[in-house]
């Protein structure tokens, strides 16, 4: 079994994809409501999105509303296939296969 991949592994990081996995392919989540999901502070949660940006698993989108500035993330196809890996890797070490 390989090793489980530090950039998700991290609680809060953890937290984030898995709230992005819950969109669509494509679809980005606004950084207030992702923030207010997860319950964490701006800071902290800039600091995560911008470690699993740079690591190639997230989108950061800035755009404007209007004249309101806007953020929004969401997985990239390399995030999506990372977090569906990871989560394997997770269950196939929470419940190993039997022994006859």
């Amino acid at each position: 079994m390989s090793e489980l991949d530090p950039v998700i592994h991290a609680q809060a990081r953890l937290r984030i994809m898995a709230a992005l996995s819950s969109l669509g392919p494509g679809d980005r989540m606004t950084f207030p409501k992702l923030q207010q999901l997860l319950d964490m502070t701006a800071g902290n949660l800039s600091v995560h999105l911008t470690k699993l940006e740079q690591a190639g698993y997230v989108e950061v989108v800035k755009s404007f509303r209007g004249r309101t500035p806007t953020t929004s993330a969401g997985l990239t196809n390399r995030g999506r296939v990372a977090f569906d890996d990871y989560t394997a890797q997770l269950r196939a070490l929470l419940d190993p296969p039997k022994e006859s």
